[in-house]
């Protein structure tokens, strides 16, 4: 009788994602033949793969006269999950995944150092390719590590002796040796967990916002097996426990006839308030607030909007448009919950894998929790009848293995592309067929400190029609912004919010041939990004529907020196974090964002007169033109700033006018910022006033020779403002 090991085995081999079990003899046997995928993404031939697996010979035996009585061979316990040991010094975090739940044949983990009464993160290693010598009485791993710091002890070899499934796990001794095999470090980590990773989950939700608990993949045709589904098994099933971290609390509805829609300000101030266990540094902690819908309309699914500090660490669901409960509106939940919770763990985009660290090739057509489902070749059918419920093996890799900041909420900042960061994106491609083009518009210089804004225009070159997404800004995730400062240091542009976003197309034609959108590129997660004065150039690219990447023009500009004290003082000024966090979200009253306002404040009173004055006067008159909520307590209802109309109107005015000077925001600011005019003059009974506005839009933009169908769709804003 063969002795059977009760090790679940994702063979990936047409059978749907169905799990099965099989002896210690066909994994090995498996492992030995199943073709490796590589970082590439291309299937490797089994001569060429670098993982084996070895058996120890079998020794013949000489049976005896009599035949003994058959006995039932102990089932052999899996030995993945995560190990560790802390000894002297040094703490080491060990994970094994070269047998149990979809193995990926791996190793890897983590050291710490601790000194008097603190310990801290000093780094991690994986062995991308071990070989693997199983045998009924241990398996052994042996591989080259990639480590993030210096060490000339890069052999890495793990003893995990078998134990059965009703005994007690036993510790795995993982030694390190030179190349020349000169021994290093011994730890012996004793057994922690059949999880990788242990990550402690809180989640808050909007009164009258029904949060999804499970689903049953069973409910509707998909590509994997039927069972009941929780964000928590979900990612069990890639190896990472969420712990609850608590009674979801509930924030109470808004009172009256306040706007219910939320801000990204008044996200990030909730955030700060009510994530309990926040804080401003790499934790495994993160937090969801499943709320009603977003400011920007129906559109946005989900957002990942911590914006001050380390990032990662807090998202959000919109039910608006994706609660319900007929079961495809509680599977769209579930894939919501999870391809957030995605992102906060450093995980891109299906088709933006060349932004993750490390890049690896796009993949448009994984059937991941990753995907756009509108996204998947053949459209959303094909996506929901082929999706597993599951993240792919690539993802599988970075939950378990990635180094520790890389994957750690609060960790390395979201995602960086190598495309734009090594230059790529300034050299012209060989030859672009998408027929569109992708331009970048801009002042010739600014001042020091002035808001760096961009206009980006996306346009068809033939008069046949070419479906695309409207969703042009850099903060929606389909155009990605390069910046070669005058040192000639190549940095992309990071928003400090990512989107979610629908997957609604238009198509731009003779009647339309272009789209046109405004972007504050002057600070991200990133900080600042046009601090030195001197020469910048600037490069954009967009994903096209059809994985096609165009890239734009290279623009030049120019940061002036300060001319005066002035100048300098404004400069000063406009130069904070939370400054520049008040320019990207146009406004907060959140006391995080305190002395931002107050710097505003400043340039209002001693500066007013100072052309840079224009974007204080911007920020502070958007801010006043919206209420704003504020949760102080658990279970109170929120407070709420009403509208401050009058100031609002004041400052907006001044703005309008300087811009029709010729000394304000750009176009494309001064649409936005008159439609938010007329709309709040509407909401104080002023039609007239609303009206006046609106007229007067149309004949600045007019008057400012711009082209026929352009003039058109500010018409038509006005009409529908």
């Amino acid at each position: 009788m063969r002795n059977y090991d009760k090790t679940a085995v994702d063979l990936d081999r047409g059978n749907g994602g169905v799990e099965q079990e099989f002896s210690v003899e066909e994994i090995a046997q498996i492992q030995a033949e199943r073709p490796m995928v590589s970082e590439t993404g291309e299937i490797q031939p089994v001569e060429e793969q670098e993982v084996t697996v070895r058996k120890r010979p079998v020794t013949t035996v000489r049976a005896a006269p009599e035949v003994p009585a058959p006995t039932v061979p102990a089932l052999r316990r899996a030995v993945a999950g995560r190990y560790g040991v802390k000894t002297g010094l040094w703490q080491i975090e060990l994970r094994i995944d070269v047998d149990g739940r979809r193995p990926m044949l791996k190793t890897s983990g983590d050291f710490y150092r601790t000194i008097g009464a603190t310990t801290n993160y000093f780094g991690s290693f994986i062995t991308e390719a071990p070989t693997v010598n199983i045998t009924p009485e241990a398996i052994v791993v042996n591989g080259m590590g990639s480590f993030t710091f210096e060490t000339i002890y890069k052999r890495v070899q793990i003893t995990i002796p078998r134990s059965t499934t009703s005994g007690t796990p036993e510790s795995a001794t993982i030694q390190f040796f030179t190349v020349n095999n000169m021994p290093g470090a011994t730890y012996i980590c004793p057994f922690q967990s059949t999880r990788f990773r242990t990550v402690q989950f809180e989640r808050d939700c909007e009164q009258g916002v029904m949060t999804l608990y499970s689903y049953d993949t069973g409910s509707l045709p998909s590509g994997g097996s039927a069972r009941t589904l929780s964000i928590a098994s979900a990612f069990a099933e890639a190896g990472i426990e969420l712990q609850s971290a608590g009674l979801t609390n509930i924030i109470p509805t808004f009172e009256g006839k306040t706007e219910t829609k939320w801000s990204n300000a008044e996200l990030h101030d909730s955030m700060m308030k009510r994530f309990n266990l926040w804080k401003d540094a790499p934790q495994w902690k993160v937090w969801l607030l499943a709320a009603m819908e977003h400011e920007l309309g129906p559109g946005v699914y989900g957002i990942m909007f911590d914006l001050v500090g380390r990032q990662r660490q807090g998202c959000a669901v919109f039910h608006k448009v994706i609660g319900g409960t007929s079961p495809d509106k509680l599977r769209l939940q579930l894939y919501t919950y999870i391809h957030e919770l995605g992102h906060c763990f450093n995980l891109p985009n299906s088709w933006q894998k060349s932004l993750a660290t490390p890049a690896s090739p796009n993949r448009p057509s994984a059937p991941s929790w990753m995907n756009y489902p509108w996204y998947y070749p053949g459209g959303q059918a094909a996506f929901w009848s082929t999706f597993p419920f599951q993240f792919d093996n690539q993802e599988i890799i970075h939950f378990r293995h990635a180094f520790r900041n890389n994957v750690i909420t609060g960790g390395n900042t979201f995602t960086a592309s190598a495309t734009l960061e090594n230059g790529e994106a300034f050299t012209n491609p060989v030859e672009n067929n998408t027929g569109l083009q992708l331009e970048l518009e801009a002042p010739r210089s600014y001042s020091y400190g002035e808001p760096v804004v961009v206009e980006l225009k996306l346009r068809t070159t033939t008069t046949a029609e070419r479906r695309v997404h409207p969703h042009l800004h850099p903060n929606m995730g389909f155009t990605q912004i390069a910046i070669r400062k005058p040192s000639g240091t190549i940095v992309e542009y990071k928003p400090a919010i990512d989107y979610f976003m629908d997957g609604e197309t238009i198509e731009l034609d003779v009647d339309r041939p272009a789209i046109y959108e405004s972007a504050y590129i002057g600070f991200g997660k990133d900080g600042f990004y046009f601090d030195e004065v001197g020469h910048y150039q600037i490069c954009a690219l967009y994903n096209a529907i059809d994985g096609s990447q165009i890239v734009s023009n290279v623009l030049k500009v120019r940061v002036r020196n300060p001319l005066n004290d002035a100048d300098e003082e404004v400069a000063d000024l406009l130069f904070g974090e939370e400054q520049g966090m008040l320019l990207y979200l146009l406004g907060s009253d959140s006391d995080t964002l305190r002395r931002g306002n107050m710097a505003f404040d400043q340039i209002l009173d001693l500066h007013g007169n100072h052309p840079l004055a224009v974007y204080a006067r911007l920020v502070k008159g958007i801010n006043a033109g919206r209420e704003f909520k504020t949760i102080r307590e658990p279970g109170r209802k929120p407070e709420v700033r009403r509208p401050l109309t009058e100031k609002s109107i004041r400052l907006l005015n001044t703005v309008i006018d300087a811009s029709e000077s010729g000394v304000g925001v750009d176009n494309i600011t001064l649409n936005m910022t008159m439609r938010q005019l007329a709309n709040i003059q509407k909401a104080t009974g002023d039609d007239i006033g609303a009206q006046d506005t609106l007229k007067r839009m149309v004949s600045i933009f007019r008057n400012k020779g711009l082209k026929p169908h352009v003039v058109k769709d500010i018409e038509t804003q006005a009409a529908e403002t």
